[in-house]
């Protein structure tokens, strides 16, 4: 699994690759953790077209995220997810809690 954050005009993108599991769970708190407390960062993007696999301690900490993101006034955007982790969405309803961009 591989992160990697890039920032542009207000919005911190987060490039998830490879498999999104409780592995992941140090690296994803590193990545993000800096964009909270980043005023110029309105909105975080997490890039999910590279994602091949995504278990329930990812949509954890996607929900942590969103709690965060939520106190410190700032948007987050789950985009481009394959069709596996479109459907491990929906199934958890994160299409009523996130902006899914596609």
């Amino acid at each position: 699994m591989e992160i990697t954050v890039s920032a542009a005009s207000g919005n911190a993108t987060i490039d998830i690759i490879g498999r999104f599991d409780f592995s992941a769970h140090r690296g994803f708190k590193e990545a993000y953790d800096p964009q909270l407390g980043n005023g110029d960062i309105s909105t975080i993007t997490i890039n999910l077209s590279a994602v091949d696999y995504m278990d329930s301690s990812a949509l954890g900490m996607l929900l942590m995220l969103r709690d965060r993101a939520l106190a410190a006034n700032k948007t987050v955007i789950l985009s481009r997810p394959n069709r596996t982790v479109t459907q491990i969405l929906d199934i958890a309803n994160f299409t009523k809690l996130f902006k899914i961009q596609n």
